[in-house]
């Protein structure tokens, strides 16, 4: 599961990774558009950077709705249950076969939010890097025009998941798929179409790149936009237990 993320850093860093053949100015004009701002508690259903192929090998970068809505759906409500997509049947599923083979995306995020039962309700964690670097989560994405209509369309993603590595495992069985460059390449490159040659990716994070700290349940609610959402608080002297499955 991963339901919240947050991306802080500025497009004018994380660019050089995700977007290694724009130019400064194109980073700058675009993040303008966007009215790019520090996210501390990025929720479903808003919208979010992500990162595409283009039509050269150019990278795009649009902003997407959070909640995968299938080409197909009558209803934008579809999307709420569709935040996240297991890599394990991914291919099998109506609903995102045909966008593993065609419509690959890229999220920076600057770390996500998890969450682990206790006495005392839920505790969330932010978890990122070791080093301080943005993820790339990979993400499949959708264009529905049949909501709208096809002058309106609607295009939405989801965060593909995958079983947690020894350093999550404490605080949830399931964890996004996070590409390294490499990967990154790959996940992005429409000559491949085959989920055969894309599985190798979908694993769990190395145990090394991650680590993780509790932080104030104000981020429990995606109202509250704020620093102190990521910020590292203490654990009550119960401690927590991982969340139950369902």
């Amino acid at each position: 599961m991963c339901g919240r993320i947050n991306l802080r850093t500025q497009p004018a860093a994380w660019a050089q990774e995700f977007l290694p053949l724009w130019d400064d100015q194109q980073v700058t004009a675009k993040a303008s558009e966007y009215g790019i701002t520090a996210r501390y508690n990025i929720a479903p259903t808003q919208n979010v950077s992500c990162i595409r192929s283009g039509s050269d090998e150019r990278r795009t970068w649009s902003m997407l709705r959070w909640g995968l809505v299938p080409s197909w759906a009558d209803d934008l409500a579809i999307g709420n249950r569709m935040i996240n997509a297991r890599s394990e049947t991914v291919h099998e599923k109506r609903s995102f076969k045909s966008a593993l083979v065609k419509r690959r995306c890229l999220i920076p995020a600057d770390g996500y939010y998890e969450w682990m039962n206790a006495t005392a309700g839920k505790q969330p964690f932010l978890i990122h890097r070791v080093d301080g670097g943005v993820l790339a989560i990979a993400g499949l994405w959708e264009c529905n025009c049949k909501i709208l209509g096809d002058d309106q369309p609607i295009e939405t993603f989801t965060i593909l998941t995958t079983s947690a590595n020894d350093t999550t495992r404490p605080i949830h069985d399931r964890m996004p798929v996070i590409l390294d460059v490499q990967g990154q390449a790959t996940w992005l490159d429409d000559d491949i179409d085959d989920p055969d040659e894309l599985r190798p990716l979908l694993c769990p994070a190395p145990n090394d790149l991650l680590t993780a700290f509790p932080v104030s349940k104000i981020v429990n609610s995606p109202r509250n936009e704020v620093p102190e959402c990521v910020q590292k608080t203490e654990l009550p002297n119960d401690p927590p237990r991982q969340q139950d499955l369902f």
